[in-house]
């Protein structure tokens, strides 16, 4: 019989022969790839290697040719991305989702899942769902509070830096209240001032008990808070390790990292 403290030892995501063809093309063919529960994982390599596509097959926003895969030890296989989220597992992409005609905090609103006021037959009854609206409220301002963004709530999300639009679009993802938080390149575009603050917010959705896994090419970011790296190339896995035994290991340094950042590290 397992225990409670085994169930939190065991991978959150377990991954198995998964694939992903575009015609002739194989975008992605993951044998096998584990998460660890309450870490950080980096997923980097070169430009086309899959990643993207990785993520978007297995948060339900493009479909697998293949395989199968497990999230919290439930099969989510072929889930479409709303059923994903509102098991625990949600993303945010590189170019970043925030519609821009509404403003952060009804951005923030509606990342809210399950709520009464949504269904046609209830809708007419805001007494049977005030309560639970304004606890959403409460909860997007303080998320707003914690990254920043509180000064922001009534402007338009159009009217944001790109840096902020990523900080926004991490607060709502956490309105879902997530196990595991997948982020497709979080820094790509982000101005130097606001890159340590979005490093602060990865490191405390881990330390919260939550778990990441980032696309990301800065290397010096990977290995500044990452416990754990995979790197792709060509659709494949081609090493999984801590950092150092990743930059070490010589298929990605031929694949990715080249000799200079070998020498470096």
């Amino acid at each position: 019989m397992s225990n409670r403290s085994d169930a939190a030892s065991e991978p959150i995501l377990v991954v198995k022969s998964v694939e992903r063809r575009f015609g002739g093309l194989v975008a992605v063919s993951v044998d096998h790839l584990e998460v660890p529960r309450h870490k950080i994982t980096a997923l980097i390599g070169p430009n086309g290697a899959g990643k993207t596509t990785l993520f978007n097959v297995l948060t339900g926003f493009d479909h697998a040719d293949a395989g199968h895969w497990k999230f919290d030890g439930v099969d989510i296989s072929g889930w479409p991305a709303y059923r994903v989220a509102r098991q625990g597992m949600v993303r945010t992409f590189q170019l970043t989702k925030a519609l821009a005609g509404l403003t952060v905090l009804d951005n923030m609103l509606l990342g809210a899942s399950g709520q009464s006021g949504e269904r046609l037959v209830l809708a007419p009854f805001r007494f049977r769902w005030r309560a639970e609206e304004r606890e959403a409220r409460e909860r997007a301002l303080a998320l707003l509070d914690d990254f920043g963004l509180s000064a922001r709530q009534n402007d338009l999300a159009a009217t944001l830096s790109g840096g902020q639009r990523k900080l926004l679009e991490m607060a709502r993802a956490l309105m879902v209240e997530p196990k595991l938080v997948m982020l497709d390149e979080p820094m790509a575009g982000v101005n130097p001032a606001l890159v340590q603050s979005l490093l602060h917010h990865v490191q405390r959705l881990r330390d919260e008990g939550r778990t990441v896994v980032f696309v990301e090419h800065d290397m010096d970011v990977v290995m500044s808070i990452s416990d754990r790296v995979v790197c792709m190339a060509e659709g494949r896995v081609i090493a999984d390790g801590t950092p150092a035994e990743v930059v070490s290991n010589q298929a990605v340094i031929d694949a990715y990292l080249g000799q200079r950042h070998a020498r470096a590290t």
